[in-house]
């Protein structure tokens, strides 16, 4: 009988352990916990430039519409009739990547570059250009002349008229872009049209701006057949846009006046209001796992620290100060007494004294 008490109440000992040992497991992280945090990450392509803030896109934005606005408005000119000019997409390339894109594609687009102005301008200036696929060149020229129809083979060579009006087509578009810069005067069109290869050679990881529309003729009962969905871009570096301040952003001249000096400061001054957590550590001791789990409410146990020894203020792990604790206003508080570093300094490397 007494046999069969003993054993009960080993195995009832036994139980407790094991569900003790279970709580304290969890207690400290090891049952793992399901985490159900929804995250939600925009994917972000490395293989393209991200130039622009989210507020330069924004401002971006308004100009691609103003810029639509203004060809809308250049081609009814020129054709006598309504246009609606939509913005198709706007893209950032790296200028060597996207030259060997246009190189590989084979296409046959019509070129018009455009820079500062400047009687000796040569291809070294310029640093833009619009793009009008071969289509599109053929569709506008041939509608402008008048034709009843337009002509729908791309590989037609235009001839020196059809060229002629092709660079009133891209002067007005160019033209454009100048006007939504609010008189950006520093955009000038050069003298002619160039077709298969862009006017000058894009190289290195330069930014560029590619922005793509759609013009389509508003059809009246006069038109039998209008210049409908035709597609042309700009090409513009990142930088050249940033330099107007009521475009996307501010001017590079004013950005050149700050100096190294100022924005090292600026990086200071944002450094010093960086929140920063710090915990007051009075000391610590090394317990087994069973003296843990035999742990009760009212038990004692002994620090590795002396009582006139100091406790310490940690920052990510790290001790920085030590401190003396005290309390003030019904709170506990820490009397710094020295910093870790000062008493690192006056410690003897060899003798540890």
């Amino acid at each position: 009988m007494s046999n069969t008490t003993a054993d009960t109440t080993s195995e009832e000992t036994s139980d407790l352990v094991s569900e003790k040992m279970q709580q304290l497991l969890a207690a400290v992280g090891s049952k793992p916990t399901e985490d159900t945090t929804q995250i939600e990450a925009t994917e972000y392509d490395w293989h393209q430039p991200h130039y622009f803030s989210a507020e330069q896109l924004d401002k971006l934005g308004d100009l691609t519409t103003q810029v639509a606005t203004a060809i809308a408005e250049r081609f009814a000119q020129l054709y006598n009739s309504d246009f609606n000019v939509t913005i198709a997409s706007t893209t950032q390339h790296f200028a060597g990547e996207l030259f060997e894109q246009i190189l590989a594609s084979g296409q046959n687009d019509y070129y018009l570059g455009f820079g500062p102005p400047d009687e000796r301008r040569n291809e070294e200036h310029l640093f833009g250009f619009a793009g009008i696929p071969a289509q599109s060149a053929v569709t506008w020229v041939t509608h402008l002349l008048g034709d009843s129809e337009s002509e729908t083979d791309p590989t037609k060579v235009l001839s020196d008229l059809e060229e002629s009006l092709l660079l009133d087509i891209a002067s007005a578009i160019v033209e454009s872009l100048a006007d939504s810069l609010h008189g950006y005067s520093d955009i000038q069109s050069a003298g002619a049209v160039t077709r298969s290869q862009p006017p000058f050679e894009l190289h290195g990881i330069e930014e560029l701006c590619k922005i793509v529309f759609v013009v389509e003729q508003v059809a009246s009962a006069s038109d039998k057949q209008p210049a409908n969905g035709a597609e042309a871009y700009i090409l513009v570096p990142c930088s050249e846009l940033v330099r107007q301040r009521r475009t996307v952003g501010k001017a590079a001249e004013a950005d050149s006046e700050i100096s190294s000096q100022d924005i090292s400061k600026a990086i200071l001054e944002h450094l010093q209001q960086t929140p920063v957590s710090v915990t007051a550590r009075l000391a610590c001791t090394v317990l087994s796992l069973e003296e843990i789990m035999s742990l009760r409410s009212g038990d004692i146990l002994l620090l590795d620290k002396a009582i006139d020894e100091p406790g310490e203020l940690v920052v990510e792990g790290q001790a920085i100060f030590y401190g003396q604790f005290a309390k003030s206003a019904s709170k506990y508080a820490v009397v710094i007494t020295q910093a870790v570093c000062d008493t690192a300094q006056t410690t003897n490397p060899v003798t540890g004294a």
